[in-house]
């Protein structure tokens, strides 16, 4: 690799001017945002500004039935009336939003937030007050240009005004308006649904000025939780330009070779490191009419660009004019690429088109077929590299196999593109790769998927297919560098096209993931489900922390996780354990904390679903019984611990993933997080504290002891129904978070924002955090619930055995004696003999076998 860490220009190349001093930015704040139009996007768009906290008017047009409001009464940009007649269309969108599955709000609450206008009465007074204003009109440049000039006469001289365009040039929507709108002028454009999808694209024009993108990207990366890629102002800019070659590629090479929708979704889908969706659910998704009208958009715009004929190529296209023609447009219309067909029993199927008929002009769909590539389905367990690999074998050794020919058609096409495109549409190497792992759900992005498979090989297996790499590859290999990206030192390093060397990775200085814990840390203790790292401080936090990293499969909790967790526990606890083993920081000061934290798919699923079943068929009830008693007491001394513990929830956390975070004293979790004690759905009740921990975190004497007591039917409501919150915000209105438990939003910056919590505790004074006392509500509460309970069976919502279930439940939640106040480790034993007995049961026995063959709950 080159030593030149700040190479010359390349030969031919002016040097870049010298940057002048950004302009100050007299607002640093976004408090208030405008959203100028309702449609799909710009309703999402909202959404996720309401999810973050921000004050959001949603403006679209007004109804043009409607008369203009009297100008003697209330003036409705002072307060836009939400459902008022002139804004009927704005709020049609606006409940379009709300009724969307997958929510676009992470509690319904939050649409509180927003507040409904239209472009004739309350533009100028919303836009008055904003920090940001983004156009997410239609897609066409007059209406788009006419909109700025409105907003230029209101906007306030400091906000930021962007535009959600997918395609159209950000400098030509600006044409006709002041330097200083074009200074705060920049294209923002989020991936569809905003909320989880990570991708946000800043384009800037040449008269953007720097500040303002510094500004946006800082705020879009720790407020929305966004992957911010800086593109160049290109046609359809990064994501969409490569996914829209991509598309037709893949699509005409399937119906000139006679794919079937069903081959061509499993072979360009997760079998190749990209989304479930595969190509056709994707199409429609984004309706195909709209896919065809982007694609003859990017056609006209780059006629530079010697790939472009796919984009129009006729064999896909005819296809989808079929579609178009017919009105079948995808999601939108109920039927596209796929239909969905009810039998007589009502029950459903996804039918396919028939892609040849579709070609000739006849819309025809046939039921599912599995596709037949038993040797590819053999490797979907593998990891995507050596899956990958080894279909190249198979094409190498036969290029007439259809799976094999199909996927190396996909693969080599999306990296071949990517390469030719630089330096057209990025900067860098690493935008590419990750504009298409943070928009599309990529795996691995182009670039980084070439490096895997070995550039020399791949670039020959190219050459070899007709497929011809751009120059610069060759060049970069016959210089002797033999990968795109290289480390040094454990930095990370990017080849650059354009300078013919090395150079350091830019992009967000997150300090503190997993991989940087496994390049500072040491481990202390480990085993196959989990690891105990010691990580050094730093020169603002000199106290090294524990951090105790889960690796279990789906991080389920087995006996070896316990083991992790007592050594990190032994670290922690003051007076026990052998205090000459605790881990300590080189300078001999003991720990500040532990940090409880992974990077896997999932935090944590739960205990260990076939351990328990295998001890419960086995009737080996000493072994469940001291499996469950030993989780239960390692939970309670962490939460007694005398140094501060911190979890870091994301996405799935269910049953005893749960009970650990209810163990920490602080949470910080990922806002896509999703809560659950679902231990009700297995036959069984949770047993390592989680009964006890939400009794004592909400219930307490009611006024009336004749009535249920404060939070009893709240906590028994969450636990039964093996509810699962629907995000981190709606897991604090369920009380599995507490209030003070902080939400975050960049899911890359989890672990950063969890250590910096976790060390902001521990230079706070501490006391001894005593045995605590829980309220049961006793015989009389244990009748309330369970008059409930008969309630609900007598409306068909419990089984007999839901019953049973929820009545073990209300007697640990209550006791059998008087209401009062009793110490956790009493309502702990309650907790352990009710799941060990029901563990015991044959029912509950046979809906953990269901649940382990399906993955989906049984009700018997």
């Amino acid at each position: 690799m080159s030593t030149d860490r700040k190479p010359a220009p390349a030969a031919g190349r002016e040097p870049a001017p010298a940057q002048t001093a950004p302009t100050p930015i007299k607002n640093a704040n976004i408090k208030t945002a405008t959203v100028i139009g309702a449609g799909t996007m710009g309703a999402a768009i909202a959404a996720h500004l309401a999810n973050a906290g921000l004050t959001v008017y949603l403006l679209d047009m007004a109804a043009p039935d409607e008369p203009a409001p009297d100008a003697s009464g209330d003036t409705p940009a002072d307060a836009p009336a939400e459902h008022a007649p002139r804004n009927r269309i704005v709020a049609a969108g606006f409940e379009r939003m709300r009724s969307a599955r997958p929510a676009h709000l992470y509690t319904p609450q939050l649409a509180q937030n927003i507040t409904l206008g239209n472009l004739e009465d309350d533009l100028d007074a919303c836009v008055g007050r904003s920090d940001w204003i983004i156009e997410a009109i239609v897609e066409k440049l007059e209406p788009k240009q006419a909109l700025m000039a409105r907003i230029e006469a209101a906007a306030p001289a400091h906000a930021i005004i962007s535009t959600n365009t997918s395609g159209l040039l950000i400098a030509a929507i600006t044409a006709g308006r002041s330097a200083d709108f074009a200074r705060r002028f920049l294209g923002a454009h989020f991936f569809n649904p905003p909320r989880y999808l990570y991708l946000l694209e800043l384009i800037p024009t040449p008269a953007t000025d720097p500040a303002i993108v510094q500004q946006l990207r800082t705020f879009a990366i720790h407020s929305l939780g966004k992957g911010v890629v800086i593109c160049r102002d290109t046609p359809n800019f990064i994501a969409n330009r490569m996914i829209s070659y991509i598309i037709s590629q893949t699509l005409e090479f399937a119906v000139e070779r006679g794919y079937t929708v069903d081959e061509v979704d499993y072979l360009a889908g997760p079998l190749i490191g990209r989304p479930r969706s595969g190509l056709f659910r994707l199409l429609d998704v984004i309706g195909i009419d709209v896919m065809a009208q982007i694609n003859r958009n990017l056609y006209t715009l780059i006629a530079h660009d010697p790939d472009r004929d796919a984009l129009q190529a006729p064999l896909h296209t005819a296809a989808w004019d079929t579609l178009i023609a017919a009105g079948h447009l995808g999601s939108k219309r109920g039927q596209g690429f796929y239909k969905t067909v009810t039998d007589d029993e009502g029950t459903r199927a996804f039918w396919t088109l028939d892609l040849q008929a579709a070609r000739a002009g006849t819309v025809d769909y046939h039921p599912p077929q599995t596709p037949d590539f038993p040797a590819l389905h053999a490797l979907r367990r593998a990891p995507l590299v050596e899956r990958l690999r080894a279909i190249l074998a198979q094409f190498d050794t036969d290029p007439q196999d259809r799976g094999a020919a199909l996927v190396w058609h996909t693969v080599a096409h999306a990296l071949v593109y990517a390469a030719r495109r630089l330096p057209e549409i990025a900067d860098s190497i690493v935008d590419i790769d990750r504009a298409m792992r943070w928009g599309f759900i990529w795996e691995m992005g182009p670039f980084e998927l070439w490096d895997a498979l070995g550039v020399a090989d791949t670039a020959a297996r190219m050459t070899a297919s007709g497929i011809e790499p751009p120059a610069w590859v060759g060049e970069m290999l016959a210089q002797g560098h033999t990968s795109f990206y290289t480390t040094e030192d454990t930095d990370a390093w990017v080849y650059d096209p354009t300078r013919t060397t090395y150079v350091p990775v830019a992009g967000d200085s997150v300090r503190w993931d997993m991989p940087a814990i496994h390049r500072k840390g040491k481990a202390v203790y480990a085993n196959d489900s989990a690891t105990v790292h010691l990580v050094p401080g730093t020169e603002t936090t000199p106290q090294p922390m524990l951090l105790l990293e889960f690796h279990s499969k789906l991080n389920a909790l087995d006996p070896g996780s316990l083991d992790a967790l007592e050594a990190a526990r032994d670290a922690l606890l003051e007076g026990t354990g052998n205090t000459d083993q605790r881990p300590t920081g080189n300078d001999g000061t003991s720990v500040a904390g532990l940090l409880i934290a992974n990077a896997g798919v999932h935090f944590c699923v739960g205990a260990n679903l076939q351990h328990m079943l295998d001890a419960a068929q086995a009737q080996d009830w000493d072994t469940l019984s001291k499996f469950i008693q030993r989780g239960q007491y390692l939970f309670l001394d962490l939460r007694r611990a005398a140094r501060p513990v911190v979890a870091a929830p994301f996405q799935r956390v269910l049953g005893g993933g749960v009970e650990v975070c209810l163990a920490a004293q602080r949470v910080v979790a990922q806002a896509e997080t999703y809560l659950g004690l679902v231990e009700t759905s297995v036959g069984l009740i949770p047993g390592w504290g989680g009964c006890k921990e939400l009794t004592r975190r909400h219930v307490y004497p009611g006024a009336d002891s004749h009535a249920m007591p404060a939070g009893l039917e709240r906590i028994f409501d969450t636990i039964v129904g093996a509810r699962v919150s629907t995000s981190a915000h709606d897991a604090q209105r369920l009380g599995l978070l507490d209030p003070d438990d902080i939400v975050a939003m960049n899911p890359m910056r989890l672990i950063e924002t969890a250590r910096a919590q976790l060390y902001a505790l521990a230079a706070q004074p501490r006391p001894k955090n005593a045995a605590a006392q829980v309220y049961a509500a006793g015989r009389a509460g244990r009748a309330l619930l369970d008059a409930r309970i008969e309630d609900r069976q007598s409306r068909g919502q419990f089984t007999d055995y839901d019953c049973a279930i929820a009545h073990q439940l209300a007697h640990v939640l209550c006791g059998d004696g008087d209401a009062g106040w009793q110490p956790e480790e009493t309502f702990l034993e309650r907790e352990r003999e009710a799941f060990v007995r029901l563990a015991g049961e044959p029912n509950t026995q046979a809906r953990m076998a269901h649940m382990l063959r399906t993955g989906k709950p049984l009700r018997n």
